[in-house]
């Protein structure tokens, strides 16, 4: 799957409507439904679709999705042995950044939505750490394999990681910015992310 196909299914894989799973799903795969559920609701409110409602959309996706997604698990794995040579303040600015700019792809795709099927076939768990398997069916790109790899912490299941169709989100991440961090500074990597974020 090229680069833009894997990007518009990224941002399709939290509004998808789920048609079922596996016979004795778990609470991990229970949280990643309850987060797919909350924001169909919010893709799905009338009173939310007009432009100048766009800004609380926006706030209420992200809070939505913030309750999942454990950003300081994905950054620090994207960022791989680099994140250990950061500042706690580089951290914290690069966490926020990091965030905001899949919050900008995120929105700018939501056009896209149309009404994909998500089916969860599959969970393991293995300790604190567990494998939802799911796919998405889709009319362009067909069936597509997403595997979700979340763990738990203070009694909820968050995610740091996405696969599709066997490329992990934090994996390409982490090639994009192991060649900036080889040739330049912390500093650097994160003037460029606030730079395209300015840009939107």
């Amino acid at each position: 799957m090229g680069k833009t196909a894997f990007l518009i299914t990224f941002m399709t894989l939290f509004v998808t409507l789920s048609t079922g799973g596996p016979i004795s799903a778990g609470e991990p795969t229970e949280k990643i439904k309850q987060t797919t559920d909350k924001l169909v609701a919010i893709l799905s409110d009338e009173s939310l679709k007009s432009p100048e409602k766009r800004a609380e959309k926006k706030k209420r996706i992200r809070e939505v999705v913030d309750e999942r997604f454990d950003w300081e698990a994905f950054s620090r794995r994207s960022l791989g042995r680099h994140w250990k040579k950061m500042t706690k303040e580089e951290k914290k600015t690069f966490v926020s950044l990091f965030g905001e700019i899949l919050e900008s792809a995120y929105m700018a795709r939501v056009g896209d939505y149309s009404g994909e099927k998500m089916s969860f076939v599959e969970e393991s768990v293995d300790g604190k750490y567990a494998l939802v398997q799911a796919k998405i069916m889709t009319e362009k790109y067909g069936e597509i394999p997403v595997k979700y790899r979340v763990r738990k912490k203070e009694n909820d299941w968050l995610i740091y990681d996405i696969s599709v169709q066997g490329v992990s989100l934090v994996n390409n991440y982490r090639s994009q910015f192991n060649n900036i961090l080889t040739k330049s500074s912390p500093h650097e990597l994160i003037k460029r992310l606030q730079e395209k974020l300015d840009k939107g």
